[in-house]
């Protein structure tokens, strides 16, 4: 009786202690903000240090060879077409052309002698006085009297030709951007003595790595500034490519016609060009988002129905100065947690401050 007893009492115990025990607590739901996961719209926007050029050049040479006697500009000068720009010594081809003027003169004589000589054989002949043999060989002295005067008359004009090439004019409006030769040189044909930048348009020219040129936009818009005054700024259009990279540096050489460029991009000035390039494939994420799993970038991924989160690992294609570019690991329109990652814990639910954007 005494042992049921104490059973009753002990039972009664057991349920007043387990009355006294406190509910389990609910798990706390964290406040956070988040994103929608899109697609890059905007690409990379690189900047490309250049010079002003003009947009056609010439390279002013003589085409003979020679002892150049004088320089008539130096760098800076403007000269227009027909100015003489510098002069060969002479005297060679002054000899030469008063050597051809006698010859033809000579030749010219003997011609003039063969006609009137044909001339009255042709009479002689119409009357019988003379043989039909004496007239032929009077008609072909002729011929080859002529023919001498056209090649000496041939040889003359070269030689004025070759005297009027001493003399080195421009073929156009322009200012000179460098000299090739000094007065008292000896110059051979077709060596630069002097560059004359044509007036007309201006080229931004630039040297292009081959990623830029892989990823650029076909025709893409431009914006050119001046180093060292960026708000002198002025759009540009991809004038010419260079079919082949350069074999020292690997680049490639783009050409940029300046639109209206502004007087201050005068020739030789630094630029700076800018393009955007096409949007790479990726998703544009907060920088905030970004955390890490077993030492690889990872995001927290908000589950729609849940609202619990886990932790994925991604890749990051880039890093921008707002953001960073995810290449894998998310997919379009998922929910990614981009303020409060570093309480967070996997399953753990979550209330969005703000409606995913």
């Amino acid at each position: 009786m005494l042992k049921s007893r104490n059973m009753i009492a002990a039972l009664i115990t057991l349920a007043l202690a387990a009355c006294d025990e406190a509910p389990p607590p609910t798990p706390e739901v964290r406040p956070v903000r988040a994103v929608t996961v899109q697609g890059v719209t905007v690409g990379e926007t690189v900047s490309l240090t250049g010079q002003v050029r003009a947009k056609d050049e010439a390279s002013l040479a003589f085409r003979l060879d020679g002892r150049m006697i004088e320089r008539l500009v130096k760098v800076g000068d403007t000269v227009q077409a027909g100015q003489a720009i510098a002069r060969l010594d002479p005297e060679n081809q002054q000899n030469a052309l008063r050597s051809a003027q006698a010859n033809l003169a000579s030749v010219e004589a003997l011609a003039t002698q063969a006609r009137l000589t044909f001339a009255r054989q042709k009479e002689l002949l119409k009357d019988g006085w003379t043989p039909r043999a004496r007239y032929d060989d009077a008609d072909q002295a002729l011929q080859s009297a002529q023919a001498q005067v056209d090649a000496l008359r041939a040889q003359a004009r070269i030689a004025q030709d070759q005297l009027s090439y001493t003399v080195l004019y421009a073929d156009g409006p322009g200012a000179v951007t460098a000299v090739g030769a000094e007065a008292g040189e000896v110059v051979q044909p077709g060596k630069m003595v002097v560059q004359v930048a044509r007036q007309g348009g201006r080229d931004a020219v630039f040297d292009v790595s081959e990623q830029i040129m892989r990823t650029a936009p076909r025709d893409p818009s431009i914006e050119i500034a001046l180093a060292n005054a960026p708000d002198v700024t002025a759009a540009g259009a991809i004038r010419e490519v260079a079919p082949q990279a350069d074999q020292t540096t690997r680049t490639f050489r783009v050409k940029v016609a300046i639109a209206n460029p502004p007087e201050a991009m005068r020739l030789g000035a630094t630029v700076i060009g800018r393009l955007k390039l096409a949007a790479p494939p990726g998703m544009a994420l907060p920088a905030t988002a970004l955390t890490e799993l077993s030492g690889h970038p990872a995001v927290w991924v908000v589950d729609p129905k849940s609202q619990a989160v886990s932790l994925r690992n991604v890749d990051v294609a880039r890093y921008e100065p707002d953001g960073i570019v995810i290449s894998e690991g998310l997919k379009l329109g998922e929910t990614v947690v981009t303020a409060g990652v570093q309480v967070l814990a996997p399953g753990q639910k979550v209330r969005l401050l703000e409606d995913a954007q």
